[in-house]
């Protein structure tokens, strides 16, 4: 009786680990029914949704366009660190998660929060870097779609961009 309850426990025990959110990498998002963090819009297309996390066991943030993830990124003050994850579905099929700062981003895409740049995992003549893609989306300001609050909470209907606002305070 004893070893038929241990070997009940043993089998039970490589089900149980694999439950809840992996410690590091990307999570599952439920389409259609999660909502981005920057914009609160739903996430509905998953050839370009994003994901951030600061660090191995933390809190996953999700996003429905990588232009409203480097918007919101920029806030925070453990960006530049090492250990903070930044991933990207594959806008070629939508299924594969990509680090995002080894990924190529493609301009000129029907993005959801029309930053245009789709994320795949080759170089081509039509692609950008990271870096560049980053750049770019920061100089041209939040997307006229988002309402997102400021930094103090206050809605910000973005009028201005971030630039003209940094330089008006």
């Amino acid at each position: 009786m004893k070893i038929a309850r241990t070997l009940l426990l043993l089998s039970v025990l490589p089900i149980t680990g694999c439950t809840g959110e992996s410690q590091t990498g990307p999570v599952e998002i439920r389409y259609n029914r999660e909502t981005c963090v920057y914009c609160r819009m739903i996430i509905s297309d998953p050839r370009f949704a994003a994901e951030i996390r600061q660090t191995k066991g933390s809190e996953v943030f999700m996003f429905d366009d990588i232009g409203d993830a480097i918007h919101w990124l920029k806030h925070a003050e453990w960006k530049e660190t090492p250990d903070t994850e930044i991933w990207v579905r594959d806008m070629k099929t939508g299924t594969k998660w990509l680090d995002a700062r080894k990924s190529w981003f493609l301009p000129g895409q029907h993005s959801p929060m029309a930053y245009g740049y789709g994320a795949f995992t080759e170089k081509s003549d039509a692609t950008v870097s990271f870096e560049e893609m980053r750049k770019v989306v920061i100089a041209r300001g939040s997307s006229a779609y988002c309402d997102t609050p400021d930094l103090d909470g206050h809605q910000n209907s973005h009028t201005h961009d971030d630039a003209s606002k940094e330089k008006e305070g």
